[in-house]
């Protein structure tokens, strides 16, 4: 088994802890995945666990090297990927004080709301988040507000990434990817913005010190090393934010390449120089390097819709027996249009308090009505985003699609029919823990360039689509578009 080049991805989600060891070009060698505990104290209040998911972490590494039965000279380096916009006060041990706050908890709407109506543009503009509760500004602002205990107490606040940098590393750092997320730095310079601070009610020394994605690691701590079962001396390289390692690893770095991912929630994104921000509100442009960014839209109801529906049909089968008998019905589901944001919404909305609606039902309507107007509704939003899109990079020429959802044929023909382009797809759903793996080659000097992971992509598969299917389908978005911005005012 000697001889063997491997990197490793660990990708720290929303739904689970997931570890990956790579060859050079992209193979999959092992992966290991540890689901992660939500936790729903109130109404719009969403936690989990700083502690859990790192020992999660611990756990899904030591795994990963055991399955591959890997050797330490093997292993080259591990780049990092996070999910965004979580947020964890805690004291000066860096020991948590609560739970942590994750992208989908809502109990800020109220201060969102009441800062787009003073100066919350002007913040956007300078940092490319936002004003939504999904935001860590917003959430500490609601701490603040509320005289939180947690937040009061705090020595210092961090993303799930940087309680794990700090204890297995004990370096208090975190990336442009992540501190973009944040709502609180300025993307043109690369700071924090005093004025979102100053709102959070936070010092900027309460903050970590903001670094490049490939920014190599101190040792790994010794303990932490020997429960993983690695020399600890083995490089971690600091990676970013997974929506634009997901980019990355899907090969969509140039001009006109757009990602898709739909797992439980969805985005669509694309890299672009320097860091331009829509002046509708619309998208988010987050840093990733000194030069680039990612622009895009993330939509809080991907999977989970029809999650929802499975749960609320009390349908016992798996999702593709779901799905199956939708693949009988025809487009536009017999006239039933769906608003799929049974779960708030973030792009192209941005409004928490959104709610989700079937639109045309009729006494003729079955479930497979139902799943398919899910199905259709969920591509329709991503497209309504990718339109806000074009307007800052023009037309995408290729997309690629990554996520849970692309386990359903039926899901990817209908993608490609509303766009009516060729949807690339990956033949692994790991493309955030490729990304990763790949920026931490590059922070090695393994490899010269984030391009470069173009020339090492895993097998892509392309689904064509259906002209007249989208000439049906443009028809039939027009109307829902329609229904959705008349339908927001009674969003309360």
């Amino acid at each position: 088994m000697m001889g063997r080049k491997l990197v490793a991805g660990l990708d720290l989600g929303t739904t689970s802890v997931k570890a990956v060891l790579f060859d050079l070009r992209g193979k999959l060698i092992a992966e290991s995945e540890k689901m992660n505990t939500t936790y729903y104290p109130h109404a719009e209040w969403v936690e989990q666990d700083p502690h859990e998911i790192e020992r999660s972490s611990v756990r899904a590494m030591k795994e990963v090297m055991e399955k591959a039965d890997a050797e330490d000279d093997e292993l080259l380096t591990v780049g990092i990927s996070c999910a965004m916009h979580s947020i964890i006060c805690v004291d000066e041990r860096f020991e948590p004080l609560s739970n942590m706050l994750i992208w989908s908890d809502g109990r800020s709407s109220a201060q969102a709301e009441e800062l787009l109506q003073s100066n919350g543009m002007d913040i956007y503009e300078r940092t490319g988040t936002p004003i939504h509760p999904m935001s860590p500004l917003l959430k500490l602002r609601w701490m603040k507000e509320t005289n939180d205990e947690a937040y009061q107490k705090a020595t210092y606040f961090m993303s799930m990434k940087e309680f794990l940098l700090q204890k297995w590393f004990g370096k208090r750092v975190v990336d442009y990817a992540m501190a973009s997320a944040s709502g609180m730095l300025n993307v043109e310079a690369l700071d924090w913005d005093e004025e979102a601070l100053e709102l959070a009610g936070v010092k900027r020394e309460q903050l970590s010190q903001i670094v490049p994605p490939t920014e190599v690691l101190p040792a790994l701590n010794p303990s932490i090393a020997e429960e993983i079962g690695i020399d600890p001396q083995i490089p971690f390289v600091i990676g970013a934010a997974d929506g634009q390692l997901a980019n990355l690893g899907s090969g969509a770095i140039s001009p006109g390449e757009v990602a898709v991912s739909v797992g439980t929630s969805g985005a669509i994104r694309q890299f672009i120089k320097g860091a331009g921000v829509n002046e509708k509100h619309e998208t988010f442009t987050y840093a990733f390097t000194d030069d680039t960014s990612i622009i895009g839209g993330a939509t809080n109801n991907g999977g989970i819709a029809l999650q929802w529906l499975k749960d609320l049909l009390d349908f016992t089968g798996s999702h593709d027996e779901l799905t199956a008998e939708a693949e009988e019905v025809e487009i536009g589901s017999d006239g039933i249009i769906f608003l799929p944001y049974v779960n708030g919404e973030r792009a192209p909305l941005w409004n928490q308090r959104a709610k989700g609606n079937f639109y045309g039902l009729s006494i003729g309507h079955k479930k497979e009505h139902l799943v398919r107007a899910v199905l259709e509704g969920i591509t329709f939003n991503i497209y309504h985003i990718g339109k806000s899109l074009e307007e800052i990079a023009g037309k995408p020429k290729k997309i690629s699609v990554n996520g849970g959802l692309t386990q359903s044929p039926l899901w990817v023909q209908i993608m490609a029919d509303v766009f009516g382009q060729e949807i690339h797809l990956s033949d692994t759903h790991h493309n955030a823990a490729w990304g990763a793996a790949w920026t931490a080659l590059v922070g090695i000097g393994n490899v010269q360039s984030f391009e470069a992971i173009k020339e090492n992509m895993p097998v892509e598969k392309v689904i064509q689509p259906n002209m007249k299917n989208h000439e049906m389908y443009t028809e039939i978005y027009e109307k829902y578009e329609k229904i959705s911005k008349e339908l927001a005012v009674y969003f309360t």
